[in-house]
This record gives C-alpha cells, structure tokens and sequence, in this order.
C-alpha cells in the first residue's frame, strides 16, 4: 500500500532512532548480503510500480503504475510496453505519464495483480475500479466486482489466486476511505478494511474478514488452507483459516516494528512481507522480512542503501537469487540479487 502521498524522512535523528528499532527489534535472525542492485526503469515520467506479477513461463514483472496502466517487462533492450488499462476511458491524452489523483476515475489506479496459471488470465485490483481480469493477451480489463454483500468497495487493494481452486483473494483498504485520504485513514486509525474471496464459478464476492485496520497485502497459502492479511495501519499480520478444524475463523499471525504492505509467497511456502519502519510516516527504513506460515521471521533485509527513506510496496522472491521490489514512490523496479 505504499502511497505516493506520503512524505520523505527530513529529520537525521529520526532516521538514527529508525535504524535502532531495526536493530534491537527487527533483526535477531538471519541477515542477508545484497551485492548487486539493478533498476527496470519504467517509461519516462512513469512512477508508482506498487505490486508484481509474473505469468506461468516467468515473464515479466508485470506491474500496474500511477497513470492507470499495467505495464510487462520484456527484458532489457524492450523494457516496460502497455499490457493492459483498468478503465475504458484510458488515453495517452488524458493519462500517460500523469499522478494527478483528481484523474484516476478517467485512468484508473492497478494495485493488486495475480495470475491465474490455468487460465491464463491476469486479476487486478482498482482502487478506483474494483475487482477486474484481463485476458493473456492484455488490452482492456472486464470488470468483475465493485461490490461484496451489497457494501461498495471503498479501496481495493492487493490480490492472489489460488491456482487450485482458481479464488481470488483481495483486501479492500477501507470502506471510508480512498486512495487519495489515505493520510487521514492512518491519522484516525481507520478499522474499516475487509479481506474478500471471488469464486469465478459463482461470480460471488464473499466477505472473509471486517474491522481490519489498513487492510494492505493478503496472500494465499500454498496449499491453500489459509490466507494472511496485513494490516498496514495496526502493523500485523493475521491468518485467516479457510480449511480445517480452525475453518472460517481468524488468528495474530505477527505483529510488526513498522508497517507491513504486500505479501508474496515463495516457492517453499514462506513469505517476503514489505515493512516501512519507523515510528511515524516522516520516518521509514524500508526492509523486506521473509517469514513461515508460524511467524518466525527467517531472513531480513534492509534496503535502505538504495532506497533510503522511500516506502516500499512489496518485495518478491524469484528463485534462490532474487529480490524484486516495489514501491509507489519510485520509477522503477529494483531487482537484488542476495547471498547468505
């Protein structure tokens, strides 16, 4: 949920007292070495690439951006080209290369993305338009959803699919507040985010979870028998149990020092989990913390060498070699290649 809003560190003593709760609190475990850091340079005065996605063969990231469209990376000689737009009304007249929030209802705002392997097709998240897909040849998303249980979405925010029942798990923020109050959802500690399930074979969006409080990543499980929720504004994450004797109820997975964003799963089942911490929005190290389905933290790594005070959106391991971070303050796509 990293805003574009949001304010950058002015103050040193602030960061010096940042950089102590990471140390006393946040790093008792493995650390990890990055040697390298490389930037995907989105297209020219293009900024916001919140959340990452990658199709069955790998390709990508895929990432949806201020100006309303989904972007696909093709490598390094072809980069960022258009994917896919989340309104109808796109235009490179009215939208291309534009953060203006007065815009969004004309251009539209991606967050969320997930695909579905079988399918095919790539889900997104809207704060402006809710719940849509888009076929794998991208081009103009249909709209799925904009409602659950009659409530109207007031944030969408993050998805994942779960690639064997084909749900789509989603949070929506706030049922206050927008994408553009976001300062002020945090400020008045807003508890109106919900975690919502789409059943593509019923159309329906079911309500998993109310009262979240900046209702931010959600992930499914491998396999599948829970889904975690962040919660940017409480700083926690929480387990939602979707099978079993625990089934349809809710557990504190982890609380945080900062504030957590998206979640990704890797491929043994763990999760890199996006923290900003800091005592106050002025004041963020941004760090990526791996963690298992228990909630022992297994790795951390702080980013504030490249990034310094920027907040970070989400942070996704590809392989045994790769970090990719996103960020809605940045022009870029950080990729890290880390060793033990």
């Amino acid at each position: 949920m990293s805003i574009e809003i949001f304010m950058k560190l002015t103050n040193t003593l602030a960061m010096i007292s940042v950089c102590r709760l990471i140390l006393f609190f946040s790093i008792p475990h493995t650390a990890l070495t990055l040697p390298y850091f490389t930037q995907l340079h989105l297209p020219p005065n293009v900024t916001g690439p919140d959340a990452l996605a990658f199709d069955l063969l790998g390709r990508g990231p895929y990432t949806g951006v201020a100006d309303g469209r989904v972007l696909k990376y093709g490598g390094p000689r072809l980069g960022f080209t258009d994917f896919a737009y989340t309104t109808p009304t796109w235009s490179k007249a009215a939208c291309n290369g534009k953060i203006d929030l007065n815009s969004t209802s004309t251009c539209g705002r991606p967050l969320g993305l997930g695909f579905n392997y079988r399918t095919g097709q790539l889900y997104i998240a809207d704060a402006y338009s809710g719940l849509l897909v888009v076929g794998h040849g991208g081009g103009f998303a249909t709209p799925i959803a904009t409602t659950a249980e009659g409530e109207p979405f007031g944030f969408p925010n993050s998805l994942d699919v779960d690639q064997m029942t084909g749900k789509v798990y989603f949070t929506d923020a706030s049922s206050v507040y927008g994408l553009r109050e976001i300062i002020e959802a945090v400020a008045n500690n807003d508890a109106t985010g919900r975690l919502l399930e789409y059943d593509p074979r019923t159309r329906r969006v079911t309500v998993l979870m109310r009262g979240l409080s900046g209702a931010a990543g959600t992930v499914v499980s491998r396999d599948g028998s829970f889904v975690l929720v962040s919660e940017f504004i409480a700083n926690r994450t929480q387990k939602f149990w979707l099978r079993g004797p625990k089934a349809y109820t809710s557990e504190l997975l982890f609380t945080f020092q900062g504030r957590p964003d998206n979640i990704r799963k890797t491929p043994k089942g763990d999760f890199w989990v996006a923290v900003n911490v800091g005592g106050s929005l002025l004041a963020t190290v941004p760090i990526g913390q791996r963690m298992n389905a228990y909630g022992n933290v297994l790795n951390t790594v702080n980013f504030e060498a490249e990034y310094g005070s920027t907040m970070i959106s989400e942070v996704q391991g590809r392989g045994k070699e790769w970090l990719y971070v996103g960020s809605r303050d940045t022009s870029y796509v950080g990729v890290y290649t880390f060793r033990k």
